[in-house]
């Protein structure tokens, strides 16, 4: 079978020749293995490590800025580059919405026009996109740019103190969101296998915010955006961190998931043999392979056992072999391959 192959046979509810793969890495880490594999891209990266890997193709814009502020992104955003030794990631330097005190504000917001897109190079693309790859376009995470816009503190007051604001936020997301999906997925129907819907709702010990709050201000605008991409025939891939277990059921009932990443099982209820049994007929899980002990602090043994553990645990259910999140620079390029090595040599089904 090719990559592409494997994963639709695990939507069809069938059985592929092996389990699949798939690979989730900081750009530093692709940039140690592509020297240190001695790779010449990331195709050749996928090929060594026998990686089921996804390609991801999103419209470019031809409108990168916020107006007036070259600094901000389309979104009015400014970032600052943190530095942790290995590498670097990104903090918001601002949030525009912090001193905003009425919805009025909200919809005078200079919003993103979602026509402010390459859509026939996007078409190019998708045309030229390889054929044994599964492809993903669009993408839609609202609460998290809201968080960014707002602040964190002020976002997640919102939810119970100023709920006309964050319905204002949200639904002008929405509306670039959906735009600029429907118009990718009419220029890539046919093309595009899978699109991303997430919400980060948990934490290292359980939801981040309350269930009647998600129910409220997520589900629905997810269940949309969802049935937009089913009307394509497109597949959903969902992503929510953490401990995420108590809202799992209506991830399958209202948004609709086909696919559940990124399966943290150190986190309370979000153990695999749980998740197997409750969910194993409904979701495909994707990831498990544990990306804050085992990978980044264990031996290349204690990542082979995890592996064998994982094959075991979840040979009832539908399974995609992924680290549980971005492979981070701590990581030892022998545990990195001990991952895939492993799932190779004994993922046959």
């Amino acid at each position: 079978m090719t990559p592409r192959e494997r994963w639709l046979a695990l939507f069809d509810g069938a059985k592929p020749d092996r389990i699949p793969t798939d690979y989730w890495a900081t750009d530093e880490v692709t940039a140690r293995l592509l020297r240190e594999l001695r790779c010449a891209d990331k195709e050749a990266l996928y090929t060594r490590l026998h990686i089921d890997g996804v390609v991801h193709i999103n419209p470019v814009r031809t409108s990168a800025h916020f107006p007036g502020d070259e600094s901000a992104d389309i979104w009015g955003l400014r970032r600052t580059a943190i530095d942790y030794g290995n590498g670097s990631y990104e903090e918001f330097a601002n949030h525009p919405f912090a001193e905003m005190t009425t919805v009025e504000e909200v919809h005078a917001y200079p919003w993103p026009n979602p026509d402010d897109h390459d859509f026939e190079r996007f078409r190019k693309e998708i045309e030229s996109a390889p054929h044994h790859r599964i492809v993903r376009s669009g993408e839609y995470e609202p609460f998290l740019l809201y968080c960014a816009l707002r602040g964190m503190e002020l976002a997640m007051m919102d939810l119970l103190a100023d709920q006309e604001m964050v319905d204002a936020a949200l639904d002008h997301i929405f509306d670039y969101y959906y735009a600029v999906n429907e118009r990718t997925f009419e220029i890539g129907k046919g093309r595009i296998d899978m699109t991303y819907v997430a919400e980060d709702m948990g934490g290292q010990t359980g939801l981040l915010f309350g269930i009647p709050e998600i129910r409220r201000f997520i589900l629905p605008r997810q269940k949309k955006m969802a049935d937009l991409a089913r009307s394509f025939g497109i597949h959903i891939f969902y992503h929510t961190d953490g401990a995420a277990r108590d809202i799992i059921p209506d991830l399958l009932d209202v948004t609709g998931i086909e696919i559940l990443n990124p399966i943290q099982w150190r986190c309370p209820g979000m153990e695999r043999e749980g998740l197997v049994r409750d969910f194993g007929k409904r979701v495909i899980f994707h990831g498990a392979i544990d990306n804050q002990h085992t990978l980044p602090f264990g031996t290349a043994e204690d990542v082979r056992s995890e592996v064998l553990e994982s094959i075991r645990i979840f040979s009832g259910a539908r399974w995609i072999c992924a680290p549980c999140h971005n492979l981070q620079p701590v990581t030892p390029t022998s545990n990195i391959v001990a991952l895939y090595e492993t799932i190779h040599e004994h993922g046959t089904l």
